[in-house]
């Protein structure tokens, strides 16, 4: 396995080497022929300078070995060796011999040096190429620039040259490079990282690494290695939307465990409220005529007790088995229950409630005090919305719709819900209201979706909020 990875890492290393000098020729021997050739006609040139027989061969041995690969070297080496036996005149054969043999061996030696030189440009270059990186002049302009560095600026790497680097990053100051020649980091933005600009208007958070070049003959003083900060960002935002969901569905937990324990011990202190109201109005009846009033009015409120102990008795049994009991009633006769509700509402807050609920078909399998405390929690939230104004209206409307069902309306005509809203209302503690819990959206769409309907809000035709959800209507041959 090992020999697999490193001939693997080796055929890599060679096609580098080959993208990288794609303009050379790809017969080595014919590159080797072209180098000995050359360097043949300067050795005849230099025929009268001393102590230089192997200096123009040694050259193009080097040459070949820089551009060209090991048999094209090794045919260089060959072809040096004999154009020097034939242009260079040796008095003895060990002369010869010993000459031969330490060019061969200096020429090995160079272009194997050369061979692991070029390889190491290569993979260098590859590597470079494969990173986002930018280098900068004095100025700040752009000298050169990769691929994935024009990728992720969003412009050609032809149109990002001699342009300046602040052009894309605004924010980025050449003037902090300073620091970096002492070894310090480039100190990045109060947020952590840069803002590129792309040319499309999207917006790129940045990591900005930088380094100074010592002065030389490039222009080259500043090296950029950016990294794309947009997925990173993108895995936060998403950690701490989980986090805020395991959040909520905490609290949830502890509400409901809160409402079991609230539904236990409420039961007993109002279930002595209402006796204690029936005690009352038996005094009050011995007045006569004169406590009539009073007796209305407590017969109100020992309603309402009932109601209050009927719906802490329907939660502990939705509790206990995770679902409503469903029974035949009619849409007209539980809301015209809530009736004395609306009237007590209209009083506190003037806002007019129109009440419009076709008696004909309206016969629903439905959980009645369930079912009031969904248009209850509807009614209260449309009364909120208009609340302040001057002309406030809720309307709440019940119409047969033959085969799509019943439908129940509550609409109003306040400032209504914002597009970005519509999805988040229904969310449990997503609230508008100061001091709201933002649980009584979320519990009416829970009552509705038990009754197997969907609690739908829109716009209204009033100007405000629509909240609507239809019911199966029974008929009255099933009824019968």
């Amino acid at each position: 396995m090992k020999r697999t990875q490193e001939n693997v890492f080796t055929e890599f290393a060679r096609g580098s080497s080959r993208r990288y000098a794609l303009t050379l020729p790809k017969n080595g021997v014919l590159i080797a022929c072209v180098c000995v050739s050359i360097a043949a006609v300067i050795k005849v040139g230099l025929s009268g300078v001393e102590h230089v027989h192997y200096m123009p061969l040694l050259g193009a041995v080097m040459l070949t070995a820089l551009i060209g690969n090991r048999l094209a070297t090794f045919v260089a080496i060959v072809l040096s060796v004999a154009v020097d036996l034939i242009t260079t005149v040796r008095t003895g054969l060990m002369e010869v011999a010993a000459n031969t043999l330490l060019f061969v061996m200096v020429a090995l030696i160079v272009g194997e040096v050369c061979h692991r030189l070029t390889s190491r440009t290569a993979l260098l270059h590859s590597i470079l190429t494969s990173v986002p990186v930018v280098t900068l002049d004095e100025a700040g302009h752009i000298l050169r620039i990769t691929d994935p560095a024009a990728e992720m600026l969003g412009v050609a790497p032809k149109h990002a040259l001699g342009r300046a680097f602040s052009l894309f990053a605004p924010d980025f100051n050449l003037g902090a490079l300073t620091k970096t020649a002492n070894g310090e980091a480039l100190p990045a933005p109060s947020a952590g990282y840069w803002l590129a600009r792309r040319p499309d208007g999207e917006i790129v958070p940045l990591i900005i690494h930088a380094s100074l070049l010592r002065h030389g003959g490039d222009k080259e003083r500043v090296i950029l290695s950016l990294a794309d900060q947009r997925q990173a960002l993108a895995v936060n935002d998403r950690m701490r939307e989980l986090m805020g969901q395991l959040s909520k569905s905490w609290r949830l937990n502890s509400l409901g465990e809160m409402a079991a324990t609230l539904a236990h011990e409420l039961n007993q202190p109002l279930t002595a409220a209402t006796v204690y109201l029936h005690a009352g109005q038996a005094d009050i009846a011995r007045a006569g005529p004169l406590g009539d009033s009073a007796t209305r009015t407590l017969d109100l409120a020992k309603t309402q007790l009932l109601r209050a102990g009927d719906i802490i008795r329907r939660m502990r049994e939705l509790i206990a088995t995770g679902g409503p009991q469903l029974s035949e009633e009619r849409v007209s006769s539980m809301i015209e229950d809530l009736s004395p509700l609306f009237d007590l509402i209209r009083q506190d807050t003037g806002v007019n409630i129109h009440i419009d609920v076709e008696q004909s078909g309206d016969r629903v399998l439905a959980d009645r005090i369930q079912f009031q405390q969904a248009i209850a929690n509807l009614v209260r939230n449309a009364v909120d919305a208009v609340c302040g104004r001057s002309r406030g209206v809720v309307k709440v409307t019940g119409r047969n719709l033959a085969h799509e069902g019943y439908e129940i309306r509550v609409e109003d005509n306040g400032p209504g819900i914002a597009e970005d809203q519509m999805d988040r209302i229904f969310q449990p503690m997503m609230t508008t209201k100061a001091g709201g819990m933002g649980l009584g959206l979320s519990v009416t769409r829970s009552i509705v979706e038990s009754h197997d309907a969907v609690l739908a809000v829109g716009r209204s035709a009033l100007g405000g909020a629509a909240f609507s959800f239809s019911l199966s209507p029974v008929s009255e041959l099933e009824a019968a």
